[in-house]
């Protein structure tokens, strides 16, 4: 196993959570990644990358999709 798929396991063990729910697809992993560095390049702030990919995995708990998080994100970061 790799380091996040270890403490993924780790954090649904001390949570009492399904861990497929909280593992990630190697796709979703990619998604994540250019949307993290999308907000840092974007922004001019890097400390923007791990609080966007919170916001978003909040999103995605209540329902939005990463096709529409990674849609929004990437036209917002073409306006600026």
């Amino acid at each position: 196993m790799d380091w996040i798929t270890d403490i993924t396991m780790r954090l649904a063990t001390a949570t009492d959570l399904d861990p497929a729910d909280l593992l990630v697809e190697a796709a979703d992993k990619e998604t994540l990644l250019d949307l993290a560095g999308t907000a840092a390049h974007s922004s001019g702030d890097r400390t923007n990358a791990p609080i966007l990919c919170h916001v978003i995995g909040r999103a995605l708990a209540r329902g939005a999709t990463l096709e529409e998080c990674a849609r929004v994100v990437g036209e917002f970061a073409g306006e600026r």
